[in-house]
């Protein structure tokens, strides 16, 4: 019986990770729960400034994927950080643009984005994925599927 339970433990795991390919062989969108990356994937969150991690995404990459406690922006261990808590959407817009840059100049990383904004910053979804339009074409930036959904009825 603890036999069953552990391999639908790992299993239900590796759904949760499962990134389904489109026809190019392009990964179609996050993985609704990240809780592993492969070695060459960075999950991206949203952050605030001060870097102070304590909740949602930002939490999660502190402490499973070397997010930096104090740094709000960037690159970080295995995380990249989009600040979204320190206005409205038009401030945020900088910070997505910069990231999808960094992501370009770095192919050889897969770069699993959250749902940044959209939970204790209290973006829309709407409001958010159409800061990400120029990212649906870039092969190693992998959207939420409803920021994909979102960015294709623009």
């Amino acid at each position: 019986m603890i036999d069953y339970f552990n391999r639908y433990r790992v299993r239900k795991q590796e759904e949760q990770h499962a990134i389904e390919l489109d026809k190019n062989g392009k990964a179609k969108y996050t993985p609704e729960f990240i809780t592993e990356l492969a070695e060459n994937e960075v999950f991206v969150f949203g952050s605030n400034h001060a870097g102070m991690h304590g909740g949602g995404a930002a939490a999660t990459a502190h402490r499973r994927f070397g997010a930096v406690w104090g740094k709000g922006v960037g690159l970080q261990g295995r995380s990249y950080a989009i600040p979204t808590m320190q206005g409205g959407v038009e401030s945020v817009k900088p910070y997505v643009d910069e990231f999808i840059e960094f992501a370009k100049c770095h192919p050889e990383l897969r770069f699993l984005v959250t749902k940044i904004g959209c939970g204790i910053a209290g973006f829309r979804e709407e409001q958010i994925a159409s800061l990400f339009a120029e990212a649906i074409d870039v092969k190693n930036i992998i959207l939420p599927r409803n920021f994909v959904e979102i960015i294709r009825q623009l």
